[in-house]
């Protein structure tokens, strides 16, 4: 009697698991938009730190940021898989701790090295937090519905992070110490620790397999040489030896990876996921997405700034339009994915960022700001389709069990498309910038160590053009000025066509790779769907042999 009163579903714990559920959304959406907005919040901080922190270098105010990028990207996958193993909620929760503990000894930090190592440990917690989050709702929203809602609404909370986090870093820095922008993640984290606490339920691969400790370093390590190459490529120059290393070694070290987990007996990443079409093209299409978007997101603050006058926290404010545009594309792709699949959702949105792209390269110093917010309605839109319909199509692609690694490579497709983004876009915009430069002031009686500073970066000829306005007047400064600014204007043109021709190009790729709808959940079960497909295939086989028996 005892065990059937077990089985009986009682009303008030059917309601006490789904408000877990819900607050496990609500915790994991928090979590990731901590991580991504932790990403932007310290770009709008590097102009305080040069005057905080004294002695600090142009490369070392570089590292400040890509520090964090580095640790965070290289990690994923060794996080995801160790998800998996060991438990998506304690992971999650530790990498909350270490964050938490980091940020307070970056707000601290005396001097740039100090900042750059307490960054690379922030990288290290966000690796540990990001991949958990998808792999918990993927555990917590088995049914397809829902699953569409809540990824959708993940990415929404992604989009918000990469737009407040500008807002927020100028707010803070017009009002507090620097390290207040760091400062800012511990009661954000202490909110998320007690809803991972109270609302998420531990859950791992069953299987316990036991821990790829070659793949993982493969991983690592290649992952590392690439970001790393991609990273100080525009800087150092793509065909330098030291850059040209650094790609080849990843090179070896990614291939010896892949021809490792092709042979291991329990693999970190089983690379035969990538002959899976909705697997494959849900990839193409994250990275696709977000080599634009970092690339153009990069640009597009120094545009406010430098060409409409902005400062940091005025500049953040005009970028907020795109956080609510990508909201609403991720309702998009939650309403319209059950009807239309995401064969049609994700290239869709991939055109419309790349027609947002193309709008961009019409834009002149004169354009009104409506006109700038028009164009984030196409790229937000976009983005917010592609983020959520591609998301949903990897972890749907995959079983419940390995949703840490499948989270884990949604994640690491983002960072590297972003990184490539970044580096390929800015290396064609200082490309054209600089070409630009050279031909304005080539006439000019500026001497040519002026003219060498003025081709130098963007920031430093905003200060060359302070110096002449202090020492010749303004109309000496707008004369140039004006050069420097159609510069620019040519270089952000040139990378913005760039990102809308790899947008759209990003899409065809997508819908060739990704299967109609009707054939789109052909072995891709996963969840509640996958378990009760073998419990029906299980009971068919009970009868067989009952009905054999009698």
């Amino acid at each position: 009697m005892g065990s059937t009163i077990g089985l009986i579903n009682h009303p008030e714990s059917e309601s006490r698991q789904g408000r877990r559920r819900w607050g496990a959304l609500v915790t994991v959406c928090l979590a990731v938009m901590i991580i991504v907005m932790d990403g932007s919040i310290v770009n709008v901080a590097l102009p305080t730190l040069i005057k905080s922190l004294e002695g600090t270098s142009n490369s070392q105010l570089q590292w400040i940021v890509d520090a964090y990028i580095l640790s965070f990207a290289a990690l994923l996958l060794t996080a995801g898989s160790s998800s998996d193993r060991f438990g998506r909620r304690k992971l999650l929760m530790l990498g909350l701790l270490i964050f938490a503990g980091v940020s307070i000894g970056a707000a601290f930090s005396k001097s740039a090295p100090q900042l750059i190592s307490w960054r690379a440990a922030m990288g290290v917690g966000a690796a540990m937090i990001f991949p958990t989050t998808l792999a918990i709702l993927t555990d917590a929203f088995p049914e397809p519905k829902l699953r569409r809602m809540a990824i959708a609404m993940w990415a929404g909370c992604s989009g918000i992070g990469v737009a407040i986090g500008p807002v927020a870093g100028g707010w803070l820095l017009t009002h507090y110490h620097w390290g207040s922008i760091f400062f800012i993640n511990v009661p954000l984290i202490a909110v998320a620790l007690i809803g991972a606490a109270l609302c998420i339920k531990e859950s791992s691969d069953p299987e316990h397999l036991r821990f790829d400790l070659g793949g993982n370093t493969l991983a690592i390590l290649g992952l590392t040489a690439l970001i790393w190459g991609l990273i100080e490529g525009p800087e150092l120059g793509w065909l330098s030896w030291k850059i040209m290393s650094a790609l080849g070694i990843a090179l070896v070290l990614l291939t010896f990876f892949v021809l490792w987990e092709r042979r291991a007996s329990s693999p970190m990443l089983d690379v035969h996921l990538f002959k899976n079409r909705r697997f494959a093209g849900g990839c193409i299409a994250i990275t696709t997405a977000f080599f634009g978007l970092f690339g153009f997101v990069f640009m597009v603050t120094q545009f406010f700034q430098f060409i409409y006058g902005y400062d940091a926290l005025g500049a953040g404010i005009r970028t907020l339009p795109f956080a609510g545009f990508i909201i609403i594309g991720s309702g998009f792709a939650d309403r319209l994915g059950g009807m239309f699949g995401a064969r049609l959702i994700a290239p869709s949105g991939l055109t419309l960022m790349g027609c947002g792209f193309l709008l961009v390269t019409q834009d002149t110093a004169s354009t009104p700001y409506l006109t700038l917010v028009y164009q984030m309605g196409f790229l937000g839109v976009g983005l917010g389709m592609v983020n959520a319909s591609a998301t949903e199509t990897i972890m749907s692609s995959l079983p419940v069990a390995k949703a840490g690694v499948g989270s884990s490579m949604n994640d690491t497709a983002r960072e590297l498309g972003g990184t490539m983004g970044v580096a390929i876009m800015g290396s064609l915009f200082n490309a054209v910038y600089r070409n630009e430069i050279s031909g304005g002031f080539e006439s000019s009686p500026f001497p040519s160590r002026v003219q060498d500073a003025l081709r130098d970066s963007v920031g430093v000829a905003i200060g060359v053009i302070d110096q002449v306005n202090g020492v010749a007047g303004p109309v000496a400064a707008q004369a140039v000025r004006g050069p420097v600014q159609n510069a620019f204007i040519s270089g952000f043109h040139a990378s913005s066509m760039l990102a809308g021709f790899a947008a759209i190009l990003g899409g065809v790729l997508v819908f060739v790779f990704l299967p109609p709808k009707g054939l789109s959940m052909i072995g891709a079960e996963s969840g509640l769907d996958q378990v009760s497909n073998n419990i029906h295939e299980d009971s068919g086989k009970a009868a067989v042999y009952i009905s054999r028996s009698n």
